[in-house]
Formats: C-alpha cells, structure tokens, sequence
C-alpha cells in the first residue's frame, strides 16, 4: 500500500511497528517501492525496519510509469474488481517487480515515459 508522509518520530514509529508486523504475518521476501515522490525517503524507512527485525527481505525501486492509467482502465477493474482503484496501482508496482513486461504490456505506450526520444516515433508506429 502507499505509504504515507510520515510527519513525526511517533508516526513513524508506529509505521515501523505496522510494517514488521506485516513483514512477519505475511512471510514478505520482497517489497516493491515505487520511484515517485519521496521513493528514496520510503526506501530508508524500510531498509530501517528490514534491519531492525533481522528480516530476509529484499526491496527495490520500480517504475511507477503508466501505473495510474492502468489502475483506473478497464482491465484493471476487471483483474482487481474488489480493489480501490487506488490500491490498483500499487499492485501494477508490485507486479512489476515479478514480471515487468507482463505488467507493462498492459498499458497504452502514449502513458509509459520511454525517454527523452519517444515523441519522435509517430504515434501510429507506436500502436503497431
């Protein structure tokens, strides 16, 4: 799930606490961070509570590319039809850290930011 901005040690404390027990009740090996806003602050935060509890959990910074506009397509409301669509896109995140290019083919190439060239190929080509 998003993580929130954490405003005071108190906060994230509790936040630390939440996550272990996360960590643990589930058996994570691997957390997926999203390289959006505050993705370096977030990847402290857990390296912070992997360390603390001893954990065997892995976690790496993902593309969040085109993670919006596949949380609110059709296709997401059907592959997560009880999920918020805003949890949709954590999942797409998520995924992207088990099988990329499953997740990606799923998104418009318009929406995915491939570079500093991808308004140079015509938009017809990118369809083919």
């Amino acid at each position: 799930a998003p993580l929130p901005q954490i405003e005071s040690k108190a906060k994230a404390d509790e936040g630390a606490k939440t996550l272990s027990a996360l960590i643990k009740r589930w058996n994570v090996r691997a957390i997926a961070i999203g390289d959006g806003v505050a993705s370096r602050e977030t990847e402290t935060f857990i390296a912070d509570v992997v360390k603390s509890i001893g954990g065997d959990v892995g976690w790496r910074v993902v593309s969040e590319a085109g993670a919006s506009v596949y949380s609110a397509s059709e296709l997401a409301a059907k592959e997560l039809p009880n999920i918020d669509v805003s949890l949709r896109g954590a999942v797409s995140i998520a995924r992207r850290l088990q099988d990329p290019m499953a997740e990606l083919v799923k998104i418009d190439p318009a929406a995915i930011g491939v570079g500093l060239y991808q308004h140079d190929v015509k938009e017809k080509d990118l369809a083919n």
